[in-house]
């Protein structure tokens, strides 16, 4: 199965139907040429796009990838690259960081952009996200700030990571926004009832899904939700002749709003599992029967 690619929302960039999530990139511990090896095998079966954020391993992420990028340059022109700014952590990477805080402020969103194009070694991100909700996030500041790295070639198109509804409006309502990447999975159920993606419908916005299997959660949680879920799902899979994993993202992509799960997996097989969930149409009360064991009840 080969993944394919639509835009993101009208007018905005086409992502692959499925991304492929670098945040635990640094964990690996791959070399250049296994980094390239890993981001050719999401490239031969359509998983085009790739998740970063400045911070992910310690701020060291985005530099093993670039190291990859500067190897095997070619790359570059296949791929999409959306990246996550305004989180600060503390530590020997960032010494002048005192506390954890966010920081959407202009300066900072502005280094942030132009660190990552160093350590990547491109000369543009094509989608940055806000990744967190900044009690001190002045609207308009980011707004100018988007539009002056978008003007100067830097970033193609802004989004955003974690907001509530409110909060995504209130920024949307200074500058286009292209996506909303969330939590979601069989786990974490908040984005279909807290009006997420029904804002996402009503704009034609294709939201993005970090820890779509409930971040492993799903194969080895003893939670009632996930014991319940993994029992279901694992009969379930059998019949369909699939992994438990593309089961559990094509219950995702089933939905209507057409999100993008962001699965990170170094394994050969983790790949083709999430390709895979793209070719699978699933029943649609067998959707229900997967929601029930989710939420442990009937739907009304």
């Amino acid at each position: 199965m080969t993944v394919p690619s639509r835009p993101v929302c009208p007018g905005g960039p086409a992502l692959s139907a499925v991304a492929s999530g670098c945040w635990r990139l640094a964990d690996w511990h791959y070399d250049t040429s296994a980094v390239a090896d890993w981001m050719r095998q999401s490239i031969d079966l359509g998983i085009t796009t790739f998740d970063h954020a400045d911070i992910y391993g310690d701020y060291q992420v985005t530099r093993l990838f670039g190291d990859a990028l500067r190897a095997q340059p070619s790359l570059r022109d296949r791929i999409q690259i959306v990246s996550k700014a305004n989180i600060a952590l503390t530590g020997d990477a960032r010494p002048s960081h005192r506390i954890q805080h966010y920081d959407s402020s202009a300066a900072h969103l502005r280094r942030s952009v132009e660190q990552q194009l160093r350590d990547l070694h491109v000369d543009h991100l094509d989608v940055l996200l806000l990744h967190r909700p900044d009690p001190l996030m002045d609207a308009d500041e980011v707004a100018a700030a988007f539009l002056a790295m978008r003007d100067a070639g830097l970033v193609g198109h802004l989004g955003v990571s974690n907001f509530t509804v409110g909060q995504f409006d209130l920024l949307a309502s200074r500058v286009g926004l292209v996506t909303n990447q969330v939590e979601h999975s069989l786990l974490a159920l908040g984005p279909m009832y807290d009006g997420t993606f029904d804002r996402c419908q009503e704009l034609r916005i294709r939201p993005m899904l970090w820890s779509p299997l409930g971040g492993g959660r799903l194969f080895s949680s003893t939670e009632p939700a996930a014991v319940r879920v993994r029992e279901v799902a694992g009969e379930m899979a059998a019949d369909y002749g699939v992994s438990l994993a593309t089961l559990a993202l094509a219950w995702l992509m089933a939905e209507p709003v057409g999100a993008i799960p962001v699965v990170s997996s170094s394994r050969r097989e983790g790949v083709a599992d999430a390709a895979a969930a793209c070719g699978l149409t699933l029943d649609r009360q067998d959707w229900f029967v997967l929601l029930r064991a989710a939420t442990g009840t009937e739907v009304p």
